[in-house]
């Protein structure tokens, strides 16, 4: 992987994070946190998805929407946990 990868991976990551912490109200990680969110929710997507067949293309834009709506599934389950 070069510099160049792990900064669009880092980046993308970042604001997927970011986005997911908007869309699940109460929970703010920082900027690290925001970024280890996204990257999480890349691999839960990415699991999740070939499952059910579903494919939202490839770009920076298909990576960040795949991104922030497995970092919205990891927040939901996370908020569940700690509720209970």
């Amino acid at each position: 992987m070069g510099i160049e990868s792990l900064v669009v991976f880092i980046l993308v990551g970042a604001v997927a994070g970011w986005l997911a912490g908007m869309i699940v109200k109460g929970f703010g990680y920082g900027l690290l946190g925001n970024i280890v969110v996204g990257i999480i929710g890349a691999f839960i997507a990415g699991m999740v998805f070939p499952s059910v067949g579903l494919s939202l293309g490839t770009g920076i834009v298909a990576a960040i929407i795949h991104s922030t709506i497995g970092a919205v599934i990891l927040l939901f389950l996370i908020k569940l946990v700690k509720n209970n």
